[in-house]
């Protein structure tokens, strides 16, 4: 992930059921100004994550999109768990947690990373990848990609194969596609 963003394809993958589902998913979301500070205009996610025909169909969408390319989830805390386990379970996939700094017991692989508003580091125990191992990164948001990134970086520090990266939503202009290419991305809805 060193190349420059110009040499970097972009490969979008695509719901099966692209309007429909993104349409479904747009419904649940509601928008709530200056939160969590004065200019963020934040998508709250708490109606998609209580309509579980929308969470499975979006898992569905997601496991299609990378059907027998992965056999491992790293799903990013917090939000990014629920979905996670949902593609985890009908993928038939191991299902890896990243956490946050200091919540996982034992040895880890720790990645520092940078946030507009700070930094912070995202963690996985040790033997929770192996080498043979190809992870498929998911998440609820995909906004710059730094998390994303990090969560790679992880990835790659265990020796694992990275596949690609999964989010329900993404807050398109922030370059968080581009700054994950040439890696496959799917986004099952994106707002402006």
């Amino acid at each position: 992930m060193t190349t420059t963003p110009e040499a970097r394809p972009i490969r979008h993958l695509s719901p099966p059921s692209d309007d429909a589902l993104a349409a479904r998913i747009a419904a649940t979301l509601k928008p709530v100004p200056d939160f969590p500070r004065v200019g963020v205009q934040f998508q709250d996610m708490a109606s998609f994550y209580a309509a579980p025909e929308i969470m499975r169909d979006t898992a569905t969408a997601i496991v299609e999109a990378f059907r027998g390319e992965f056999d491992a989830v790293l799903a990013i805390e917090a939000r990014g768990f629920p979905i996670g386990t949902l593609v985890a379970q009908q993928a038939g996939s191991s299902l890896v947690l990243a956490r946050k700094q200091g919540k996982l017991p034992g040895e880890t692989h720790a990645v520092s990373y940078d946030l507009e508003y700070g930094s912070a580091v995202l963690e996985i125990q040790h033997g929770t990848l192996g080498p043979e191992s190809r992870a498929l990164v998911i998440d609820d948001v995909l906004a710059t990609g730094g998390t994303f990134e990090a969560a790679a970086r992880l990835v790659e520090a265990c020796g694992a194969h990275l596949c690609g990266f999964a989010a329900i939503l993404e807050i398109a202009g922030l370059g968080g596609q581009e700054r994950l290419a040439p890696s496959p991305v799917f986004i099952a809805h994106s707002i402006k």
